[in-house]
C-alpha cells in the first residue's frame, strides 16, 4: 500500500493512502540502520510504502526517491540533519524586521540551503501593520536587496490581511513548505489562507521580543484554491548540512555570477588576487550582509555546523 506522509508528530506519521484513508504509522524497527543520518528519516511530503496490521495502524517500510527536500542541521545532534519537508514546489520563508527581528544570516542560510537542494524560495515580510517609519524603511531596503538578488518578496500583515491575496495566488496549485523563526506569524498566516486550520498562536515574549513555539509538529494542509502548505515548527537557527566550502558560493546567486570572472577557478573569495567577488563587494554590487553570511557558512566546518545565534 502506498501513500503520502501528511503529518509528523515525532513518533507517529499520518499517511494519506492513495485510496484516501488516513493511517497512523510508525517506522519499521530496522529503518534507521540504512545510513539515513536524520532525526526524522521520514518527512512530511514523502511518498511511502505501508504494511498495515490488525490494530488498524501500519509500518512504513520504504520511502520513494525524493524529488527534493529542505534540510538543516539538527540542533541537538551535531552529526545529524533534520528534514523540514520533502517533494516540495516552493519554500516560503516568513520573516520580520522587528518584533522579533529575523537576522539576515538566518535568511541567507535558508535561501542557500534551498538553492543547494533545488527548491525555489520566496520571502514574506510579515507584520507591516506594526512597523515604525524607520522599520518600514528598513523592510523596503531588505525587500529591494533580495529582489535584486533574484528572490520574489512579499510585504504583508497576517494580522489584518494586507497583501495576503497575492500570496494565495502564489501558493495555488503548489506544495509549499512554510518556515521561519518563532513569532514571525506563520500560524496567523495559515489561519488566514487555510479555512478551518485553527493553528494555535501566541503573543511575543515582551522580555526578549522573541516568539514562543506554537507549532510543535509538521503538517501538510490542503488549500482551497488547490495545492498544499506544509506548516513547520518555528526554528531559532539554521545550521547548514553537508555543504563543502567550495560549493557554498554557488548557493549565493550574486556571488556565483561574479565568481565566473575570478582569476582562479578555486577562488574562495576571501583573499585571492584577481577575485571578482571581492571587487564587486568593494563596488557595492554584492551586499555586505550577504557576504558576511557567506563567510559564516564557510566557517561552519570548524564550528560544529550549528550556530544558534543565526
Amino acid at each position: 500500500m502506498q501513500g503520502l506522509v501528511i503529518k509528523n508528530t515525532g513518533s507517529w506519521y499520518t499517511v494519506k493512502t492513495d485510496d484516501g484513508q488516513l493511517i497512523e504509522s510508525k517506522i519499521k524497527g530496522n529503518f534507521r540502520l540504512k545510513g539515513i543520518r536524520s532525526t526524522n528519516p521520514v518527512a512530511v511530503g514523502d511518498r511511502v510504502t505501508l504494511v498495515t496490521n490488525q490494530e488498524g495502524t501500519a509500518f512504513i517500510t520504504a520511502i520513494e526517491d525524493r524529488r527534493n527536500y529542505i534540510i538543516r542541521k539538527s540542533q541537538n545532534l551535531s552529526k545529524q540533519s533534520h528534514i523540514l519537508a520533502a517533494n516540495v514546489d516552493m519554500a516560503m520563508l516568513v520573516v520580520t524586521v522587528a518584533h522579533p527581528q529575523t537576522s539576515t544570516t538566518f535568511i541567507d542560510r535558508f535561501l542557500a540551503s534551498a538553492e543547494a537542494y533545488a527548491v525555489p524560495a520566496v520571502l514574506v515580510f510579515n507584520k507591516t501593520d506594526i512597523l515604525s517609519p524607520e522599520e518600514a524603511h528598513y523592510q523596503q531596503m531588505m525587500t529591494d536587496l533580495y529582489t535584486t538578488v533574484g528572490y520574489d518578496c512579499y510585504q504583508i500583515s497576517a494580522a489584518n490581511g494586507d497583501g495576503v491575496d497575492a500570496l494565495r495566488k502564489v501558493l495555488e496549485g503548489k506544495v509549499t513548505v512554510l518556515s521561519g523563526n518563532s513569532g514571525v506569524g506563520k500560524s496567523t498566516l495559515i489561519n488566514l489562507i487555510v479555512p478551518g486550520a485553527s493553528q494555535r498562536t501566541a503573543e511575543i515574549s515582551c522580555v526578549h521580543d522573541t516568539g514562543m513555539h506554537t507549532t510543535t509538529f509538521s503538517e501538510m494542509l490542503s488549500l482551497p484554491q488547490g495545492g498544499y502548505v506544509i506548516d513547520t515548527p518555528g526554528i531559532k537557527g539554521f545550521g547548514t548540512f553537508d555543504m563543502e566550502p567550495e560549493e557554498i558560493s554557488g548557493y549565493f546567486k550574486e556571488i556565483f555570477r561574479f565568481s565566473r570572472d575570478c582569476r582562479f577557478n578555486n577562488c574562495t573569495h576571501t583573499h585571492e588576487p584577481g577575485c571578482a567577488v571581492l571587487k564587486a563587494l568593494d563596488e557595492h554590487y554584492i551586499a555586505a550582509s550577504r557576504y558576511q553570511s557567506y563567510l559564516s557558512m564557510l566557517e561552519d566546518k570548524d564550528e560544529g555546523k550549528y550556530r544558534e545565534a543565526f
